[in-house]
């Protein structure tokens, strides 16, 4: 079977329900890779031979980040600050000090910004919901923030993604495959220092959080 037949295999609606599954989950709390699932369905929903509608894919998106992020929210109120505790002891990797201490960081300075800002940035949507009820954010204003965020983000990513994807084919006869692969590297490492910049971020807070730990048992 060829890539093409696969791809045309697939019904519209198993990859609406994938997309707001996976953006849902993460929204949740849950570290997946609800950025690069939106991505792929809305480039399926590009190809016209396919039957993948972009309204759709963008819905579903907006419909799984919003009840996500009000069930991490309504989660993390019940548990409170705990909970990141525990979460960090089990996920060390995604919830340890240094990840908690910069995602309070936003929240202090950004209030419910941070929620709507954290639609577009990996580590603050897993935090978005939970750490917004544990620190009692009303409701009000995390869901305003949390929808007008899911829906620039779902919408925005799917609507780019979709007009690039029907633009490729005609960009690529009128340019050629270096200038494609010059501009893949330079989005590439604009994102790696971008993560390196967090990553250093985060392991001082975690230091720090380390150095005042250890004053506190002497």
């Amino acid at each position: 079977m060829t890539v093409d037949a696969l791809l045309q295999s697939i019904p519209p609606l198993t990859v609406y329900v994938v997309v707001g599954m996976v953006v849902g989950v993460e929204s949740l709390g849950i570290p997946l890779p609800g950025e690069i699932v939106l991505v792929s369905a809305a480039l399926l929903s590009s190809r016209h031979e396919l039957a993948v509608n972009p309204i759709g894919v963008g819905t579903a998106a907006v419909i799984g980040a919003v009840i996500g992020d009000s069930t991490g929210y309504a989660i993390g109120r019940r548990l409170g600050l705990p909970l990141f505790d525990r979460l960090g002891r089990r996920f060390p990797n995604h919830f340890g000090p240094g990840h908690v201490a910069f995602a309070e960081r936003l929240f202090d300075r950004w209030g419910a910004r941070a929620v709507f800002f954290g639609r577009f940035i990996a580590l603050l949507r897993i935090f978005a919901g939970p750490l917004a009820g544990a620190l009692k954010m009303r409701y009000a204003r995390f869901l305003v923030a949390n929808v007008s965020g899911a829906v620039c983000w779902a919408g925005g990513t799917t609507a780019l993604v979709y007009y690039a994807g029907v633009a490729a084919e005609r960009w690529l006869t009128r340019f050629s495959w270096i200038a494609l692969v010059v501009a893949v590297v330079c989005g590439v490492i604009a994102a790696v220092l971008l993560r390196e910049r967090v990553s250093r971020t985060i392991a001082e807070l975690a230091a720090e959080h380390a150095s005042e730990s250890g004053h506190g048992t002497a």
